[in-house]
């Protein structure tokens, strides 16, 4: 779905629908990331723009369907993936191991992760699914997931102040900006894999 696309469908549902449908899908884009939760986004902050809804209310619905998405990830994790991981663990498996050394780091990182997940399209369910497993309490993951998704949100809308109703340099502005992210994650991936790989021979003396 094109930028335009997703104008023209909210525009089509009404005022009260369309809030309902920012709502939802920013739910959905937190538990099936492949759903084009940011396009819709898109729309909805550059229809607030044009001085066709209330501002106020999208920003809101927008942030809040973010909130109760990422609970929704934290929440597997925790009850989920988080009994597996205590069931690995008991058992002596390698795998379970591995697993709690990541996951004993994540609570030192966790929150930066979560502060930026909101700006890094694809994989920011995953920061929560982790959150939850690694055990961090869940005021702290709702707080930085609020504060994320309103700067996210705020990015958004000055995008739109700046550019106006141009709705082709607006999605260009954001094609670009995730191709870049991509690339970095790829690089940042590749990265700690080699260097995981290098302590890994070090550590077996090969």
């Amino acid at each position: 779905m094109t930028l335009p696309e997703a104008v023209e469908q909210l525009l089509s549902y009404g005022e009260f629908a369309a809030l309902a449908v920012l709502f939802f899908s920013s739910i959905v884009e937190y538990v099936f990331p492949p759903f084009p939760g940011d396009t819709i986004t898109l729309a909805g902050a550059i229809l607030a723009q044009v001085g066709q809804w209330n501002l106020a209310l999208v920003f809101t619905v927008l942030t809040a369907g973010a909130v109760v998405g990422s609970w929704a990830d934290y929440l597997v994790g925790r009850y989920a993936l988080g009994r597996n991981r205590l069931l690995a663990s008991r058992r002596g498996q390698k795998h379970g191991a591995a697993l709690e050394r990541i996951l004993d780091g994540y609570k030192r990182w966790g929150p930066a992760f979560l502060m930026i997940n909101r700006f890094l399209p694809g994989i920011r369910a995953f920061f929560f699914v982790a959150a939850g497993m690694s055990g961090m309490r869940l005021v702290p993951v709702l707080f930085f997931s609020t504060i994320s998704a309103l700067l996210w949100n705020g990015l958004i809308v000055g995008v739109g102040l700046l550019v106006g109703d141009n709705l082709d340099l607006v999605e260009s502005i954001f094609h670009t900006y995730t191709s870049v992210v991509w690339v970095l994650l790829v690089a940042a991936l590749l990265g700690a894999a080699i260097f995981w790989l290098r302590r890994s021979r070090k550590s077996t003396g090969l």
